[in-house]
């Protein structure tokens, strides 16, 4: 740890990171600024959700900078392109990959913990797991995305023999980890199951909203434009593990029924956005859906100040049933209604802790739409009392501050194991 007087200083390893726009910046910047650390970030180079590497990077530019007092370092990775399968596998493989090339450089260094962000890949913590253990810092690992759950999600892996090896790699790096971090109590027991460590070295810590997500801002051309229709809006990444086709399909319904003013707001990009375009293009629903495309987090309460109804879905996947997606979190900081069409734990937490809207099981189109039609009959009270309940609970529960130092505790305060 580090000595009496000076500044604990930590490694933080993540694929992604600034000027991408992911939940591992607003950590970084709460160690930096708000606790006092000096943090270093090793990290790809910027290039999601577009798939296309950021203007103003390459791998000879912009590869080592300084960011709200953060040191960061870019190793060389493959952009995800157009997003098919064989990229999205080379940009998986080639940031663990190229991250190891750091691994001298690391090893001249001191740090008195190592924090492993956990998005897709798992493999992208490995070069942080190497210079833990070859220098016996404490490791601790954030799982986002758990695997290899998370991989079958978003690639079509039907081989016995390559799910095998893709578990076989998933749970070596949580065993290897020090002590890790979960989203869900479900994902702390498999967490528990495949790595066999102590129940106290694995907590639950949902992932914490920034504060911007707390607040609205007026847009009068965003508000005009909107101003006639009951505006349901989602938020976030595009992907086969949203289960779009759901959202699409309870769209299709309410037309049909004859609700022809609700507006589909879709704020976000990803993988599967061209294909979900090309859906509501084919339904004939082009008139219902506007596309916003990726837009900066300090743009977001412009949209929360139009939304009647945020709107969520996953794929039918027992595998996913451990996830609360972070735009849940959001959704809740911000105050407003929710529906929802996914498994697991968050269906209690919305339907039954907070109740503060309405939870469907995965992939349930009729039970999707039931849930939208009765929220666009309430009043505007009811749904204001909806959204109050979960202001008031993401204050007591989810508040950023109070997510962000347990967190801090946790990774400071427990030794190595």
């Amino acid at each position: 740890m580090a000595e009496s007087g000076k500044k604990k200083r930590i490694l933080i390893v993540c694929q992604h990171f600034w000027p991408e726009s992911f939940r591992i910046n607003d950590i970084a910047d709460f160690l930096a600024n708000e606790k006092d650390c000096e943090v270093e970030v090793l990290c790809g180079l910027p290039n999601y959700p577009s798939g296309e590497i950021t203007s103003g990077y390459s791998p000879f530019k912009n590869r080592h900078q300084t960011y709200r007092s953060i040191s960061i370092r870019r190793a060389l990775e493959i952009p995800r392109g157009n997003n098919s399968n064989i990229r999205i596998f080379l940009n998986y493989v080639s940031f663990p990959f190229f991250s190891l090339f750091h691994i001298p450089r690391l090893l001249t260094k001191k740090y008195d913990q190592i924090f492993l962000y956990q998005l897709s890949p798992v493999m992208m913590s490995f070069a942080g797991l190497i210079v833990g253990k070859i220098k016996k810092i404490p490791t601790t690992m954030y799982v986002l995305d758990l695997w290899p759950e998370n991989l079958y999600s978003v690639l079509a892996i039907k081989s016995a023999f390559l799910r095998k090896i893709a578990a076989g790699i998933s749970n070596w790096h949580y065993k290897k980890a020090d002590k890790l971090i979960a989203l869900s109590d479900t994902m702390r027991t498999r967490l528990i199951e495949v790595t066999g460590k102590p129940q106290e070295n694995i907590i639950v810590l949902p992932q914490a909203s920034e504060k911007i997500y707390e607040t609205t801002l007026s847009d009068p051309t965003l508000e005009k434009r909107h101003k006639d229709t009951f505006n349901i809006v989602y938020t976030g990444n595009i992907s086969p593990a949203q289960s779009f086709g759901t959202i699409v399909a309870s769209a299709e319904q309410i037309v049909a029924s004859g609700i022809q003013n609700i507006r589909w707001i879709i704020v976000g990009d990803g993988m599967s956005r061209k294909s979900v375009e090309a859906l509501v293009k084919q339904k004939k629903l082009s008139d219902f859906f506007i596309f916003e495309g990726q837009i900066p987090s300090k743009e977001m309460p412009k949209y929360t100040s139009i939304t009647d109804v945020f709107i969520g879905s996953l794929s039918k996947s027992e595998l996913l049933e451990a996830t609360i997606p972070a735009k849940v979190m959001s959704y809740i900081a911000s105050g407003k209604p929710i529906v929802l069409s996914m498994d697991g734990e968050v269906q209690d937490l919305i339907n039954n802790k907070i109740k503060c809207g309405y939870a469907s099981d995965a992939e349930d189109v009729d039970a999707l739409t039931d849930n939208i039609k009765l929220l666009y009959s309430q009043t505007k009270a009811q749904r204001e009392q909806l959204g109050k309940r979960a202001k008031e609970y993401h204050l007591k529960h989810f508040e950023r501050d109070l997510l962000l130092t347990r967190m801090y505790d946790f990774i400071f305060t427990t030794s190595r194991v």
